[in-house]
């Protein structure tokens, strides 16, 4: 199973800020408006990321056990930008943070290489 499928740190760590048109279907937005708020008069955060403990609204289940994102195809630019550590070769300092914050180790390049048990190198791309 992918990290992030267990993880759903980062969702209950970081405000998810962004611009209003990416939930507009005119503008080509495909992020539920429902589940953002006004943040400014150029941005809109998703709910409960703004708050002073944050989780976001379209986080599922429990953070470091079986969390994961309700709207993952619709999920907005911040949380595209957001890769887990290590999973391309490269750190992820966001990742660490996150993920620090709620008491669970970094993942680390050994984390990618034999994910399911298998023998079989690399994560499939469903996730």
């Amino acid at each position: 199973m992918h990290p992030c499928l267990s993880c759903g740190a980062c969702c209950a760590h970081f405000r998810v800020a962004f611009h209003w048109s990416e939930t507009d279907p005119f503008l080509g937005g495909v992020t539920p408006a429902a589940m953002t708020e006004k943040l400014d008069p150029h941005r809109v955060n998703l709910r409960g990321t703004n708050a002073k403990q944050p989780r976001c609204v379209a986080l599922t289940g429990d953070v470091g056990r079986d969390a994961h994102c309700s709207i993952y195809p619709q999920r907005p630019s911040p949380c595209h930008a957001l890769v887990p550590a290590w999973e391309h070769g490269q750190p992820s300092p966001q990742c660490d943070r996150a993920r620090a914050a709620h008491g669970l180790a970094p993942l680390t390049p050994e984390t990618w290489l034999d994910p399911d048990g298998t023998g079989r190198r690399g994560w499939p791309r469903s996730a």
